[in-house]
């Protein structure tokens, strides 16, 4: 069997699955997928080998379910059992095809659930797993708002929201998988393992190129596409939408294309949530990590800053210089199998002679929800982040230590208070009265004394009879200024 190090790891694999199906290359696409399908085996089959080493004689359910292996149903065991007596068979072609168990749909829904939560697109967009036809309901107006009115009100207004039906077929996306007889013996259980994991990377790789640059024709219509009641299409074929060139991703740039996916195709305003922006590897590094990479105080960098919360997803399916940025809500995304969820014997690819090649089909299709729901960008000549660095220098402190005003209840100062004026006379007959001082530097401090007794700025002095002496002392921000205004106040 081949060695475990002579094989390209899956994420390689993966990025030269999706280059192959870009390019239409099958030649490409056969070799690349080959390997993967080789990568796959010796994984599984080196975790089995390095598990079974571990378990010995006290392996039981729970063991197995700890270290992640699946626990199968009845259906599961049963049909995963036939499976492999049918492909031990002299005549494995015809003891498959004429087996008579199904697939069971949970195998299936096993999968779509780790696309759903690990793959990094899949997990972000309305991903179904569903049948072969289905029909969905589109709002086409976007946004509406409810009237107010009284309880028993005739309707003072018709929700204008229309909505559009889609009918949309399942394409057929095929895998093969190849099983080595040595994969057979170690049991339902593994071979399920093996089985799941081939349908994922299937689903995924293949998936992943049609949602994010199909063009519809025996493709989903990917994110790079225009759609809508008005395209024109070249045969069956959407065209790609006009790529918005994008140099920077300051707040501004970025403010203003979320502002385009904040209005639906008919200009009404809608939520904006869920934004992903895709780009492809090598851009990424080169390009886009550059440009959202930013020095935190501490000296160490913080990668994938954004002005708006987003998620950044590389991927294989993009052009280099070619961006996708969306809702990812707003692309649907259905998958399911085939209706008799049968695995057929293919005799037109030849692998190890040890190993025998089986067919299973599945179906997927996807659409954008709309056509302002994703854009394309023109990101070549996107420049790596710069910071503007403002020097600050801490305010002087004011000198100031003036009085803005000063008044002692209703009394006539004399002469007229003026702020450079420090000495003043007052006459009461009342027993008391409010002084009020007010700095012209807020951050000056106020003390007032009366008859050297202190009070609180803005309380009430008591008068003897007689003369009274009234000081304000002033402090100024800076702490050194002072000035003292002084008024005497006689009381008859």
């Amino acid at each position: 069997m081949t060695n475990n190090n002579t094989i390209r790891s899956r994420e390689e694999l993966r990025g030269l699955i999706q280059k192959a199906v870009k390019d239409n290359d099958a030649e490409a696409f056969q070799a690349a997928f080959d390997e993967m399908l080789q990568r796959v085996g010796l994984d599984v089959k080196q975790e089995y080998e390095q598990q079974m080493s571990d378990l010995r004689q006290e392996m039981d359910s729970r063991i197995l379910t700890a270290r992640g292996v699946h626990q199968l149903t009845a259906e599961e065991k049963t049909y995963y059992q036939k499976l492999g007596e049918a492909m031990r068979a002299l005549d494995p072609r015809q003891a498959v095809t004429g087996m008579d168990a199904v697939m069971p749909k949970t195998v299936i829904d096993s999968v779509f659930e780790d696309l759903q939560t690990n793959h990094p697109l899949l997990s972000r967009i309305n991903f179904r797993a569903t049948g072969g036809a289905v029909e969905i309901m589109v709002n086409t107006n976007g946004y509406e708002e409810a009237a107010w009115g009284d309880l028993c009100d005739d309707i003072v207004k018709e929700l204008t929201s229309g909505f559009k039906k889609i009918n949309t077929q399942l394409l057929k996306l095929s895998a093969f998988l190849p099983v080595c007889k040595a994969m057979l013996d170690l049991g339902p259980e593994w071979l399920d393992r093996y089985v799941r994991e081939i349908l994922y990377e299937a689903f995924a790789n293949g998936m992943e190129a049609g949602l994010v640059a199909g063009d519809g024709d025996k493709k989903p219509i990917g994110m790079t596409r225009q759609v809508g009641d008005n395209v024109t299409r070249s045969g069956n074929a959407y065209p790609e939408k006009a790529a918005v060139k994008v140099s920077d991703l300051s707040p501004v740039t970025v403010g203003n294309l979320i502002s385009i996916l904040a209005a639906d195709p008919n200009g009404k305003a809608r939520r904006v949530q869920n934004v992903i922006l895709l780009v492809n590897p090598q851009d990424y590094y080169q390009k886009v990590m550059p440009a959202t990479t930013l020095m935190a105080p501490d000296g160490t960098y913080r990668n994938d800053v954004m002005p708006y919360p987003m998620t950044i997803i590389q991927t294989p399916a993009l052009s280099r210089g070619k961006a996708v940025i969306g809702l990812a809500d707003r692309y649907l995304a259905l998958a399911g199998t085939a209706t008799n969820g049968r695995i057929e014997y293919s005799d037109h690819y030849h692998f190890l002679e040890d190993e025998r090649v089986y067919l299973i089909k599945g179906y997927a299709n996807g659409m954008p929800l709309d056509n302002n729901a994703f854009l394309l960008l023109d990101i070549s000549g996107l420049k790596p982040a710069t910071w503007k660095v403002t020097q600050v220098t801490e305010a002087t402190a004011s000198d100031d230590a003036t009085l803005s005003a000063l008044s002692i209840g209703s009394l006539a100062l004399s002469p007229t208070f003026a702020a450079g004026t420090v000495s003043y006379t007052a006459a009461t007959t009342n027993a008391t009265n409010t002084i009020t001082a007010v700095p012209a530097d807020a951050g000056a401090e106020i003390e007032v004394l009366v008859n050297n007794a202190k009070i609180d700025n803005g309380s009430a002095a008591t008068w003897q009879t007689g003369s009274n002496t009234v000081k304000v002392n002033v402090t100024a921000a800076d702490g050194t200024s002072k000035k003292t205004y002084t008024v005497t106040v006689t009381k008859s």
